[in-house]
């Protein structure tokens, strides 16, 4: 049915193949979510430490110098 359509950009849907990766698939197990949860909160902490870094270089430290 969909198999020779186009999405705008030329990305051809292929509804097969789609269907083809999500036969494939399986619940994680509670120690693989875990682990998924803990390596994705570690990065969202490490990202707002980084992003905190940067508003004090732009916002707090060039006061020092006036």
């Amino acid at each position: 049915m969909f198999e020779d359509t186009e999405a705008p950009g030329n990305v051809p849907l292929r509804l097969s193949e789609y269907i083809r990766v999500l036969k494939l698939t399986r619940k994680p197990t509670r120690e693989e979510f875990s682990v998924i949860a803990k390596v994705a909160g570690a990065g969202i902490l490490l990202i707002g430490f980084i992003g905190f870094i940067i508003y004090l270089l732009i916002s707090v430290i060039p006061g020092w110098f006036k």
